[in-house]
């Protein structure tokens, strides 16, 4: 009885622990990504910006 007892204890801190991994890896994936299509949004603001920019110098003051 022992021996079931320690064997379940295992299984369930095994999966409580493989769980927790496997939250914390998407989490990160997710955050990597939104921080990626930030970038991606940051640069063509600023892209687009430079070309209105370069479109149209004498409207600068």
């Amino acid at each position: 009885m022992k021996k079931l007892i320690q064997f379940a204890a295992v299984l369930i801190g095994t999966s409580l622990a493989g769980i927790l991994v496997w939250r914390k890896v998407e989490t990160d994936r997710l955050h990597n990504d939104l921080w990626a299509e930030a970038e991606r949004i940051s640069a063509e603001q600023e892209a687009q910006t430079v070309q209105q920019t370069q479109a149209s110098p004498a409207e600068r003051v």
